[in-house]
């Protein structure tokens, strides 16, 4: 299964996505950009989900940490409790911190991601992550894909 997140970068990026979500009646995921977790720190986004979550209680929104290349962002991001992480550096150390995060309840994301990255989308963020869950929505019943990175 590929992972879809929306990559944000504020709060109104995240209340955009969350409220795409919540106009179709679809669960989303939000994600740091790529490497994020290097100069934001791994509880960013965990403080950004908690805030909208606030505003958008019936939508199920998940989180995903991207700490790039960097194993150590991986092991602070499991300490400060989350529950998704992107690790991008090499297999081997993917294995190992794999095993650390399954250890602590999470989850090593490590493969492709489908995204929609809203820095660029400045103008029309709400419609922009509708369309794009909508169309996610459409390929995951037929069983296709959207754009990765």
């Amino acid at each position: 299964m590929v992972e879809r997140a929306i990559i944000v970068h504020c709060l109104a990026d995240a209340r955009a996505a969350a409220a795409a979500a919540a106009a179709l009646g679809c669960p989303v995921t939000l994600s740091t950009a790529p490497g994020a977790a290097t100069y934001l720190g791994p509880a960013w986004l965990s403080t950004l989900i908690a805030r909208v979550a606030e505003e958008y209680p019936h939508v199920a929104i998940t989180g995903l940490v991207d700490c790039g290349d960097r194993p150590g962002y991986v092991l602070a991001a499991l300490r400060q409790g989350a529950r998704r992480i992107r690790f991008t550096g090499r297999p081997k150390v993917a294995r190992s911190l794999a095993a650390a995060a399954e250890s602590c309840g999470a989850t090593l994301v490590t493969g492709h991601i489908e995204t929609l990255d809203l820095a660029e989308h400045d103008n029309d963020r709400q419609s922009a992550c509708r369309r794009w869950l909508a169309a996610v929505q459409r390929r995951k019943s037929k069983g296709g894909r959207t754009r990765t990175r």
